[in-house]
């Protein structure tokens, strides 16, 4: 049976609410980076993952927290797995979550990440 199509974090929380709730996150938490890992909408291969939100350490590396969403995903070594950042770039492996939330993060304050099994352009 295939999961309904569910909406996505920014159509289910309006702009104010997102910003608040990462207001809090790095008040309370100042060395954890706030991001939301999605499962790209035309994915048919890869499971949903059991959550959305994730405070994420900012000195763990892109590698580091692909193997993490690897694992939560509970892929074969042989499936293929990509994530964006921000729908559009594949963040290279050795930049630390820091560093991505710098460039990265949305005017909300979260990262957004999608992930699929095939690399998405166009």
């Amino acid at each position: 049976m295939m999961p309904p199509v569910t909406r996505s974090f920014r159509e289910r929380k309006s702009f104010a609410s997102r910003k608040r709730e990462v207001d809090d996150i790095r008040m309370k938490h100042p060395n954890k980076t706030p991001v939301i890992v999605e499962r790209y909408k035309h994915e048919k291969n890869l499971p949903v993952l059991d959550k959305t939100k994730f405070l994420v350490p900012e000195e763990l590396t892109m590698g580091q927290l692909i193997s993490i969403i690897r694992r939560r995903l509970t892929l074969r070594p042989d499936q293929a797995f990509f994530l964006l950042v921000n729908q559009k770039t594949v963040a290279t492996l050795t930049l630390t979550m820091s560093e991505v939330y710098q460039n990265e993060k949305d005017e909300d304050g979260f990262v957004y990440m999608t992930y699929a099994s095939q690399e998405m352009f166009g």
